[in-house]
């Protein structure tokens, strides 16, 4: 298994913690609005990284986390008069329902909420350690205790400091601090030693993976927009880690529509559940598995389009396997072509290259159909290559529908065939219609 490393910027072979296991955590979303296709987009990456995993044999344990503390959340809050509680737990549903339709494997899950105590101690030892220091009720990090810092996102601190002068923030002792305790009476608030207040976004991943994980992790993982500041902050403050907090960094590509970038102003933003309910799981995991994880996606209406004629021609061989496989009255095994799944696995342990597994699948359809074009049926080869598609969709999370012919359906095909036979075109073309429509021919 090769991964592309986010932190060394090279592929690199994966050689996990503990044998046989994987531990991978991966940033959830601030739970205030409903999801884009742009937040499914980790969803659904890091669930293959997951399946993958699970299938060459790993014990994968997976976490992922809410934010359900939040400026967005407690401004929805008041703008909606309710709580940031109430806000939360509203949207988090959302978020489960969404991962739930793109049949996404639970992973576990830790709120910020629930780990407030273990924020306060950590950030009064980074303050213990001089790693930080409070100034009037808020808490900074010294970003010049890091002699790295900028290692993940590949900037310098020279750079940085160029851009952090224009929003200069007089109490910080440099300008690249970053806030690690906000004191604020504004909404829900939380008592500590440096005052009331809230933590700052960056500490909170850190804590709940030492809850969670109480060791350095094999994956940490997120979107591509989380690089900087979100995981090059994480890594400054890991200093239990040895500002190390996991051994492989992964970030998926982000999503464009019609080559622009996502905006509600622009009308280019998404929303997930509307994509799912327009075009189904199947076609929103296949089109998000279907460029490479590392890569910009682009979705456009044509892109959609190819990818409804990929998925029909692939459903539509199936169907077809499966009616001639039940008209012969062929029993069902589960029995696959290992040497094809073989070759589709090595395919996901050369980075997750999900491009070129999908090659093997139309590969292995080109057989499928061959199979079905010749006059003497093989049905156990036909048996075989359908079962090796589903198996290797099923790897990916996408589980095709079964075609079973009622007795409806087996009455129409021996009529579409009687009237073949007698050469009533008019009625075969009326029978014909009838199967197409079911997808049987």
């Amino acid at each position: 298994m090769k991964i592309y490393n986010s932190l060394t910027n090279k592929i690199e072979s994966f050689k996990s913690i503990k044998e046989n296991e994987v531990s991978m955590y991966v940033c959830g979303p601030t739970v205030y609005n409903d999801p884009h296709i742009g937040n499914a987009r980790p969803l659904v990456v890091f669930d293959m990284v997951y399946r993958i995993f699970s299938e060459l044999g790993y014990k994968v344990n997976y976490v992922s986390n809410y934010t359900d503390i939040d400026d967005k959340i407690i401004d929805k809050a008041i703008e909606n008069q309710v709580s940031a509680t109430d806000i939360a737990n509203k949207y988090i549903k959302v978020y489960e329902d969404l991962a739930k339709s793109l049949n996404v494997i639970p992973p576990k899950t830790i709120k910020v909420t629930d780990t407030m105590p273990e924020i306060i101690a950590y950030i009064q030892k980074l303050i213990d350690e001089e790693y930080a220091y409070a100034i009037d009720g808020d808490v900074y990090f010294r970003v010049s205790k890091v002699s790295d810092y900028g290692k993940l996102s590949n900037q310098n601190t020279d750079d940085l400091l160029v851009g952090a002068r224009i929003e200069e923030n007089d109490k910080k002792e440099n300008p690249l601090d970053f806030t690690l305790w906000k004191q604020t009476e504004r909404g829900e608030v939380f008592p500590s030693n440096f005052g009331a207040g809230r933590p700052g976004w960056h500490t909170e991943c850190v804590v709940m993976i030492e809850k969670m994980f109480k060791q350095t992790i094999d994956i940490h993982g997120g979107g591509l927009d989380l690089k900087f500041p979100h995981h090059e902050n994480e890594l400054a403050q890991a200093i239990d880690h040895e500002h190390k907090l996991a051994n492989y960094w992964m970030h998926n590509g982000l999503i464009n529509i019609d080559n622009k970038k996502m905006s509600k102003s622009a009308g280019t933003m998404i929303l997930a559940k509307d994509m799912v309910s327009d075009y189904g799981y199947e076609l929103v995991r296949w089109l998000l598995l279907s460029t490479h994880y590392r890569a910009p996606l682009a979705l456009s209406d044509d892109y959609i389009s190819q990818a409804q004629i990929e998925l029909e021609r692939i459903q539509t061989a199936l169907n077809q396997a499966l009616v001639k496989l039940q008209l012969a009255d062929f029993s069902m095994h589960e029995v696959y072509d290992q040497s094809i799944i073989d070759d589709y696995l090595n395919e996901f342990k050369d980075d997750f290259n999900t491009a070129n597994a999908y090659k093997i699948i139309f590969d292995t359809l080109k057989l499928l159909n061959s199979s079905l074009r010749v006059a003497s049926l093989d049905l156990d080869l036909i048996m075989t290559l359908t079962n090796t598609i589903y198996k290797m969709l099923s790897i990916i999370g996408i589980d095709l529908a079964r075609k079973i012919l009622t007795s409806e359906d087996l009455e129409n095909m021996t009529l579409w065939n009687e009237a073949k036979a007698n050469k009533d075109f008019e009625l075969a073309d009326k029978y014909r219609d009838i199967l197409m429509e079911r997808g049987l021919i």
